[in-house]
C-alpha cells in the first residue's frame, strides 16, 4: 500500500513559503517536491479553502501564506487535506454477515480510531511556528558544525 505524505510534504512547504519573500510559485513547490505542478496546485487548493494560503495568477503571481505559522496547527493541515487515512491496516468485508468478522472489524476499528483521535488531538498541540523554530535550531547548529554527518 502507497503510503500518503501529502501531510509532511505541505508543512515542508509552507515552512519554506514562511521564509520566502514574496509568492512561490507551484513551479518552484513541485521542483522543490520532485513533483508535477498540477499536483501541487490540486493539494494547496484544500489549504486555500481553509484560509491558509491565497494564491494570485499571472506575473509575480503564486501562492502566499494567509495566515500566521503561529495560528496553524498540524492538525489545522491534516483536516484540510481531506484527512487522509493514517494507517495501512484495514477492515476485511469478505463475510458482513459473519460474527467473526464483525467482532474482528469491531476491535480493530475502535483500536484504529482511538489512535487516529489521539493523533489528531497531539497535531492540534503542534503549530507550524514550532516546527519552523526547530527548523531554525537546527540550521543554527549546522552553521556552529554541531551536526552529524
Amino acid at each position: 500500500m502507497r503510503t500518503d505524505n501529502r501531510l509532511s510534504r505541505m508543512l515542508h512547504v509552507l515552512i519554506h513559503m514562511s521564509k520566502m519573500e514574496g509568492a512561490a510559485t507551484s513551479e518552484t513547490m513541485a521542483r522543490m517536491l520532485s513533483t508535477n505542478p498540477v499536483v501541487v496546485r490540486r493539494t494547496m487548493a484544500g489549504l486555500r479553502e481553509a484560509g491558509y494560503v491565497t494564491s494570485s495568477k499571472g506575473h509575480n503571481g503564486g501562492w502566499e501564506l494567509a495566515t500566521p505559522l503561529e495560528k496553524i496547527t498540524m492538525a489545522d493541515i491534516y483536516r484540510a487535506l481531506g484527512s487522509p487515512e493514517m494507517f495501512a491496516l484495514g477492515l476485511a468485508n469478505d463475510d458482513p454477515k459473519c460474527l467473526i468478522e464483525k467482532a474482528v472489524n469491531a476491535r480493530i476499528g475502535d483500536t484504529l480510531a482511538a489512535a487516529e483521535a489521539m493523533i489528531v488531538d497531539r497535531f492540534g498541540s503542534m503549530t507550524l511556528a514550532e516546527i519552523r523554530d526547530d527548523f531554525e535550531k537546527g540550521m543554527a547548529a549546522v552553521q556552529q558544525g554541531e551536526y552529524c554527518g
